[in-house]
């Protein structure tokens, strides 16, 4: 495949996945309204408290199989070795099982005392149960989804996750609709029900649609024999450094509320406030970050296939450009939202501590973002050691602040060290991603120019956002003209500073 070919090709995979993940995070989001309107904010927060448990399972068994094989599936398909390709698969696939199988009997036995003692409520039980046929099952799609991404073929996985996220929101809704009132632990295991009757549907879907692809395009003789040796030694590194954030995550999760008591709450308010925060106001801060989880399924394999080429320097001209798009997209998103968030999280939760410490959860959310892309640029150039050893020391950040300042600064303290995590995350992935390219950091194309018009914007749409509501506009048209108003100021803001659609001189 020419240049011009593969960079259409990769700019065409990024439009899709960018569109495909901006619906799913519009659709998750609303899942999310109706489903804390439903079950309340403390059985939200029962239900975040049992998701490091699933976290903690795919970290285990599946998240670093899915990196080496979207690594080695580009990389052989780059070399046109299509027969290899379908070995990775099918190498990947009897790994995860044999990881997989054990480790859901055992938590499955286990259920009881995972709950009482390591998410400290025993109401979880039933929710961790559930969640072991989850990850069965979201292990196996994976697994295809990322030999798709890797052989450049976004198409159908981005179908499936659409239809996925309609179905896990009917799946679980309905069935929340159907049979409540429940106690919350059964609540929290329809909601589990529901996820697994939906990742039925995403298996199936595509293991029949690989299987499609491979019949139209059969391969030939493997050209390389994928030993388990060479796959794990890609996927453990990513995978121990997963479950090392999960577990990192997971006690950041439990200790929150235990802090939160620690500080005067009661148990119920606790957990309460703690399903408003991961619930309710943090994917809020999520919803415009579709874009960086797409970016990132198709840089992965670009950079693959280039250092397979031995072309890693030219990598440094992508990145650029990468960088600058994360940073031109998310800026003016986190201000926009710094600004509205609180009024419509308030409006659409029906809860008034939604949007409650905003900018600070903004600022460490572009934060992420850089993090996130960087460490992607990581693992695309196979640099997944230096990725892993990042990720760790940006969660024990977060972990000392949650430890250290929850209890005396409530969920102040939390948000300081989620800005602070992101903050160690992005500076470290971005000295190992400049040392490796041999780039130099563009302070001002990628950080100074957007963030500065970002800021501009804030400052006007905070203002005009205020005058508007008190001289009795709707809560509705006030974000409309703020948001298209806004918008207009950040383009203006840029163009001042010398942004044009031309190339720029590196």
């Amino acid at each position: 495949m020419k240049g011009g070919e593969l960079l259409s090709t990769i700019l065409a995979g990024t439009l899709l996945l960018t569109a495909t993940g901006l619906f799913s995070q519009v659709v998750g989001f609303l899942y999310r309204m109706v489903l804390s309107r439903l079950i309340g904010a403390e059985t939200m927060g029962l239900y975040q408290l049992v998701m490091p448990v699933y976290s903690m399972l795919m970290s285990v068994t599946a998240v670093g199989l899915t990196v080496a094989v979207s690594t080695l599936s580009a990389r052989y398909y780059a070399l046109g070795d299509d027969g290899t390709v379908k070995l990775v698969l099918r190498r990947a696939l009897k790994n995860f099982l044999l990881l997989a199988l054990p480790l859901g009997l055992a938590v499955t036995v286990l259920s009881d005392p995972i709950s009482v003692y390591l998410l400290g409520d025993a109401r979880t039980r039933l929710g961790v149960v559930v969640m072991v046929p989850c990850m069965l099952l979201t292990g196996v799609e994976n697994l295809h989804k990322h030999c798709f991404y890797g052989i450049g073929r976004v198409r159908p996985p981005a179908a499936v996750e659409t239809a996925e996220q309609l179905i896990r929101a009917v799946a679980v809704l309905g069935l929340l609709i159907a049979l409540l009132p429940r106690s919350a632990e059964e609540t929290v295991g329809l909601i589990a029900l529901g996820m697994v009757l939906c990742e039925v549907f995403s298996a199936c879907a595509l293991t029949l649609l690989f299987r499609r692809h491979w019949r139209r395009f059969p391969p030939g003789e493997p050209r390389t024999d994928i030993s388990g040796k060479r796959l794990m030694s890609i996927a453990v590194p990513v995978g121990a450094t997963s479950l090392l954030g999960t577990l990192l995550g997971s006690a950041n999760a439990v200790l929150i509320p235990a802090k939160l008591v620690e500080g005067g709450m009661t148990l119920s308010e606790a957990m309460a406030e703690f399903g408003v925060l991961s619930g309710m106001t943090l994917p809020l801060l999520g919803l415009p970050t579709g874009f960086i989880g797409a970016l990132c399924l198709v840089m992965v394999p670009d950079l693959s296939r280039r250092t397979a080429k031995g072309d890693r320097r030219a990598a440094g001209g992508f990145l650029d450009r990468v960088m600058s798009a994360t940073s031109l997209l998310m800026a003016p998103a986190m201000a926009l939202l710094t600004v509205i968030g609180p009024s419509v999280g308030r409006a659409m939760f029906n809860d008034p501590r939604v949007g409650e410490l905003m900018l600070p959860l903004a600022v460490g959310t572009l934060l992420g973002c850089w993090q996130s892309v960087l460490s992607g640029a990581l693992n695309g150039l196979g640099l997944q050691g230096r990725a892993a050893r990042n990720a760790i020391l940006s969660d024990v950040v977060q972990l000392a602040f949650t430890f250290f300042a929850v209890a005396r600064f409530g969920l102040a303290g939390f948000a300081a060290g989620y800005a602070a995590s992101g903050l160690a995350g992005a500076g470290l992935n971005l000295a190992s991603v400049l040392r490796a390219v041999e780039l130099r950091v563009k302070w001002f194309r990628w950080f100074v120019r957007p963030l500065l018009a970002a800021i501009l914007m804030g400052l006007w749409c905070n203002l005009l956002f205020r005058v508007m509501l008190d001289a009795g506009c709707g809560q509705g048209w006030s974000v409309l003209v703020c948001v298209l108003l806004g918008l207009a100021v950040y383009a203006a803001a840029l163009l001042a500073q010398g942004l044009t659609f031309s190339r720029e001189k590196k």
